[in-house]
């Protein structure tokens, strides 16, 4: 049994309501606010970026699993913001957690999908007998030009999980991924923030990718929608996971433990995984999960992840709920000092 040992999640505390932004642009900002699904998103304080996310989610993660970080093989960083362009994530999160030097260490990047692409690296390595403990982990300090449907979503957050064979909580039991090149958001060299498509994000981007991975590994194991008991979708807002959710054939319930984005706005590669620690804090032995990332550009990475009997026993407060909701909110004045959107000659 290969599948997750334990995980860790980190949200900033503080937030900005929808309507605060929508408050500075005006009418138009009022329409975009109330057709995204999102009544406030977590700001990043001046101190915290993709590093700082990551060491907190991860030393979460190990501290949870009970073990020495010297016994973590792999440490894999999935971002679309990390803090450097060359200088890699992932030694940073080694060093905090205590990994020694002989561990396989890499940034990932695919858009929102990064971390899940990290849990499939894991889930490989441990399987081959390369290692006994990998971390995967989607962090992000994420991007939203001022104005920009995307400064209504774009926030920040984080989940690590710990992949192993021994003391699974989590079976992973398949695995699988659709990708195509479907330029749908993208950011150049050097520019401050993306581009998106718009409307093109939607159907021949997400809900493609996202309905084709889901419908690709339920068909590899068999499985229908009645046989889970939790899906989870990447959240880019708070419609269209519950869109996707009816077009698979899920219902509401199954999707509202992990709809996190309503109150926490979009964490790009923490997106999924942190509707899946949501999941986890209050799922029972031999409940089925159905995670579900995307990543634009694009693709997506899907797995059926059932909990043991050891889950139990787990660590599992704080819960990532609790987290979520002992936010303090801020003013666009203050959002703006937090996320250096205003610049000093």
């Amino acid at each position: 049994m290969i599948g997750i040992v334990s995980y860790g999640t980190y949200v900033p505390k503080y937030r900005i309501k929808a309507e605060e932004i929508a408050r500075i642009w005006g009418e138009n900002g009022e329409v975009i606010s109330k057709g995204l699904g999102i009544q406030q998103k977590s700001v990043p304080y001046l101190d915290e970026d993709t590093a700082t996310i990551a060491v907190e989610a991860a030393r979460e993660a190990v501290y949870r699993a009970r073990i020495d970080g010297s016994e973590i093989g792999a440490v894999y960083v999935g971002s679309e913001s990390h803090p450097y362009v060359v200088k890699p994530t992932a030694t940073i999160v080694g060093e905090a957690i205590g990994a020694g030097n002989e561990y396989f260490a890499a940034d990932l990047e695919f858009a929102c999908k990064a971390g899940t692409a990290g849990m499939q690296i894991c889930l490989a390595m441990v399987k081959a007998g390369m290692i006994n403990y990998g971390l995967a982990i989607g962090a992000d300090t994420s991007q939203g030009a001022p104005g920009d449907p995307l400064e209504y979503s774009a926030s920040a957050g984080g989940a690590a999980y710990i992949i192993g064979e021994k003391n699974v909580i989590a079976e992973i039991e398949a695995t699988c991924s659709f990708t195509s090149d479907t330029p749908d958001f993208w950011r150049r060299e050097g520019q401050p923030y993306p581009s998106h498509g718009g409307r093109f994000t939607g159907l021949p981007a997400y809900f493609r990718h996202i309905t084709s991975a889901a419908k690709l590994i339920m068909e590899k194991t068999g499985l229908q929608p009645s046989d889970f008991k939790y899906a989870v979708f990447h959240q880019p807002n708070g419609k269209f996971p519950m869109r996707a959710a009816k077009m698979l054939g899920f219902n509401s319930e199954q999707v509202k433990q992990g709809l996190v984005v309503s109150y926490i706005g979009n964490t790009y590669s923490g997106s999924s995984l942190l509707g899946l620690a949501a999941v986890l804090d209050v799922a029972k032995p031999e409940d089925r999960i159905l995670l579900v990332s995307f990543g634009s550009g694009a693709g997506s990475d899907a797995f059926v992840i059932r909990a043991t009997d050891a889950i139990e026993s787990f660590e599992r407060k704080p819960e990532v709920w609790e987290k979520i909701k002992s936010g303090v909110c801020v003013d666009y004045g203050l959002y703006l000092k937090f996320r250096r959107k205003i610049k000093v000659r």
